[in-house]
């Protein structure tokens, strides 16, 4: 890694006392005076505070505004350019789907099932060869499934470098929860072994691609600690690796023909798949458990039933893109050899995910500014996000890029040097 410097209820009448309290004090009149403590009271006071101390050190947060013509877009996850041509398939979506609905106006439990939502984990399944069941969101996934998941004798063991949303579902569980270093299986295996007689079970949460770092799940040797030990399910987030790993582009399990021995795998849609949602593809006796005890897929009204629908046009599409998943981990290798090659800069990249690593907020922003001005859209990633001395660019590559695009962006990056 190369771092750059740098009260409810009524009041009783005045006197006397309350059913629900010792006393009520009489009420202030229109006369009576304000406090000038409480007239000078800024209750937004510490949220601008906090908001100025983001400022000072170079973390502050905005929407980006709309996407600049010309530039190269390395902000985004449409990753195989689903997205970006989505309107050539329109067409058939509307010849396809004439009667689906923009909203789905309630939870899938307290409605009718829509025939789209089902056709969606139907499809999933028949791809994956195990049930599928809908959420909302990747995050509405991992907060509800591991939520879920915490029945009392288990214990949760996760890479240091989960998703925020896994970190979320964990800490509201209120499970023992233990978490390994990073991609770290040999300190893995020595926690499971140290636990192993004190839970019922041992749930493992990790990534098949880290969406910071892009380096990928030794997801074979996983597999093999969990054949030693019957106790233990594996939990894989494929949210990096749906669409672009796999001869059919259904993640690195897939990659790696171990998808069945993954108890619980997420994958979501508003990636590669160029939609919105997510899904787990888990046991019949899992995702009956889940319909029942996911509280954000019980208390959320479900996507709409043309977004399903797009989704199951979407995957179509992504299975048969193989060419297009090549071509991507080509251009990924190429980006990595070459910033190595011509400047000198290491990446932990194996995936379509290329961080530079800078090492100082404010410097990231600069870069990311400097980079927008040679024609590239890159994102400055800072803490909390990343680890702080850790800070850096996020390049999301995409298989519309050829070689050039690659050549050119090092070529800026050099300039900026």
């Amino acid at each position: 890694m190369v771092k750059k410097k740098k009260g409810r209820g009524g009041a009783s009448a005045p006197g006397q006392k309350s059913k629900n309290s010792r006393a009520v004090k009489p009420l202030a009149t229109a006369a009576a005076p304000v406090p000038v403590d409480i007239a000078e009271a800024d209750p937004l006071k510490a949220f601008a505070d906090h908001l100025d101390h983001l400022a000072d050190e170079h973390r502050m947060r905005v929407i980006p505004g709309d996407a600049t013509q010309g530039r190269v877009d390395l902000l985004s996850n449409d990753y195989l350019g689903l997205a970006a041509e989505a309107q050539t398939y329109m067409p058939e979506f509307l010849r396809r789907f004439p009667d689906a609905s923009f909203t789905s106006s309630a939870s899938r439990l307290l409605s009718r099932a829509n025939k789209y939502h089902n056709q969606l984990e139907e499809y999933l399944g028949n791809l994956y060869g195990r049930p599928a069941l809908l959420f909302n969101s990747g995050y509405h996934a991992n907060i509800g499934i591991i939520q879920a998941l915490a029945l009392p004798g288990t214990l949760f063991l996760a890479d240091k470098l989960i998703h925020a949303s896994a970190i979320d579902g964990l800490r509201l569980s209120g499970a023992d929860f233990k978490r390994f270093p990073h991609n770290d299986m040999r300190k893995l295996r020595r926690l499971i072994k140290e636990n192993y007689q004190a839970y019922e079970r041992i749930i493992v949460i990790a990534e098949s691609i880290y969406s910071m770092d892009g380096d990928v799940l030794d997801i074979e040797q996983l597999v093999k600690i969990k054949q030693e030990y019957p106790k233990v399910m594996l939990y894989i987030d494929e949210a990096h690796g749906f669409g672009v790993r796999g001869v059919r582009g259904l993640g690195l399990a897939e990659e790696c023909g171990v998808t069945d021995e993954i108890d619980i795998l997420m994958g979501t849609l508003g990636k590669a798949a160029a939609s919105a949602g997510a899904f787990v593809i888990t046991s019949p006796v899992m995702k009956s458990y889940l319909i029942n005890s996911a509280r954000s897929l019980i208390f959320s009204t479900a996507i709409s039933p043309a977004q399903a629908a797009w989704s199951i046009l979407m995957i179509e599409k992504l299975t048969g893109l193989n060419e297009r998943r090549l071509h991507l981990q080509r251009l990924s290798r190429y980006l990595v050899k070459e910033l190595e090659r011509r400047l000198n800069f290491e990446s932990p990249s194996k995936s379509q995910i290329v961080p530079l690593i800078i090492g100082d907020a404010s410097e990231a922003v600069i870069m990311s500014e400097f980079l927008a001005d040679k024609g590239f859209d890159s994102l400055a990633i800072r803490r909390p996000t990343v680890p702080a001395g850790s800070e850096r660019l996020r390049f999301s590559l995409n298989a519309k890029l050829t070689e050039k695009d690659i050549d050119r962006l090092v070529t800026a990056i050099g300039h900026y040097r």
